[in-house]
């Protein structure tokens, strides 16, 4: 689909067309059109211009957007507890502000892509929150065009310059795991990554990577696996580690789900969790602390992701100015009963991690 096709009811003329006549940048004529006053007066007055004569059919002002009382809350899937935890967030300061949340997701289906977008159009909105979701070029001029606030939550890939995101520290998440089963004393570490396309996934290997560089233990490539952040392919990515003809000590899945799984793999190959063999997450999921063995892991604050969106796509709409287009909140450490020194340094009496009440295995 076009953004021609995508708004030909409203203007024939993109906002990008304007910019690259006007000989200015795409976030510049968005400013004039949302009567920003960051603009100075002779771009005002030669953007304005271009508007009239081509004829561009502005939206509705802020001031009326404010009224719509949604929000618009965009997954690319919604299978998973992490989903949840950013709903949370985005619903407690939806409520607190007297406002609805509208959740969709696309299962990235160009089909239904198109039909949220439609939806949109058919109705107010006070801005759209889109979750690991890539902004195509067009689905980007279309919301331009029908001038609503937009915030990415953990971005799939490199978003455009103007467009807000709200992260987690990714490489210092990864790097802690990592360090914590190096001060264990693991040398051998195997590493389950997440899709190589997302931004989130590089930078957890990449601190993985950098967390071994700094201690001199040699990148194995061997002991590295992808996976796509579900169970099945924890599963899988730790059959295929433990089939190596020296298998890890430790394993780091770069989601919780995928270290469940991996959990799993172990526990049908007579394998206990952590005297025979340490495994790690990413997340802190709320039923991590319920799994057998409760699962160490790396916290990222989901539902403080959630707030944080929420809250700056309601100042973008009440056309305040934003302290930072990029936000980075802090991940954490939790160590729990899932990791121990190696079996061979085990057996010294240290401090072995305490048992686990007896909880029943996470569905």
């Amino acid at each position: 689909m076009t953004v021609e096709d995508a708004g030909q009811s409203r203007s024939k003329v993109t906002i990008t067309a304007i910019a690259q006549e006007a000989g200015v940048s795409v976030p510049t004529v968005s400013r004039v059109v949302n009567g920003r006053s960051d603009v100075s007066p002779e771009t005002r007055a030669r953007v304005e211009d271009l508007l009239r004569r081509h004829g561009y059919q502005r939206r509705v002002a802020a001031a009326a957007r404010e009224r719509a009382g949604l929000l618009d809350l965009v997954f690319s899937d919604l299978d998973s507890p992490w989903a949840v935890e950013i709903i949370r967030g985005v619903e407690e300061v939806a409520h607190a502000a007297g406002m609805g949340t509208v959740v969709s997701a696309t299962h990235g289906r160009t089909g239904a892509t198109r039909q949220w977008m439609e939806n949109l159009r058919d109705r107010a909105s006070d801005g759209v929150i889109l979750v690991t979701s890539a902004i195509e070029p067009p689905l980007q001029e279309e919301l331009r065009r029908l001038d609503v606030p937009v915030v990415v939550v953990d971005p799939e890939g490199s978003p455009a310059l103007e467009t807000p995101t709200v992260g987690a520290t990714n490489w210092a998440g990864g790097m802690a795991a990592t360090e914590h089963l190096l001060e264990l004393g693991h040398r051998r570490i195997g590493f389950i990554a997440g899709p190589a396309r997302l931004l989130c996934s590089r930078a957890r290997m990449d601190g993985y990577r950098t967390a071994l560089e700094a201690a001199d233990v040699p990148a194995d490539e061997a002991l590295v696996v992808r996976g796509d952040f579900y169970h099945e392919s924890g599963f899988t990515g730790c059959q295929a580690l433990m089939d190596l003809p020296e298998p890890p000590t430790a394993i780091f899945a770069s989601s919780d789900q995928m270290a469940l799984g991996a959990i799993e793999a172990l526990r049908r190959r007579g394998l206990r969790v952590p005297d025979d063999i340490s495994v790690i997450g990413f997340d802190d999921l709320p039923e991590m602390r319920w799994a057998s063995p409760p699962l160490t892991t790396v916290r990222q604050p989901l539902a403080e992701m959630g707030k944080v969106a929420a809250r700056t796509v309601l100042r973008q709409s009440r056309g305040e100015e934003l302290d930072s287009p990029r936000v980075e909140l802090a991940t954490e450490l939790v160590v729990r009963a899932s990791t121990a020194p190696p079996r061979d340094q085990a057996a010294a009496p240290a401090t072995p991690a305490a048992a686990p009440a007896p909880t029943a295995a996470p569905s």
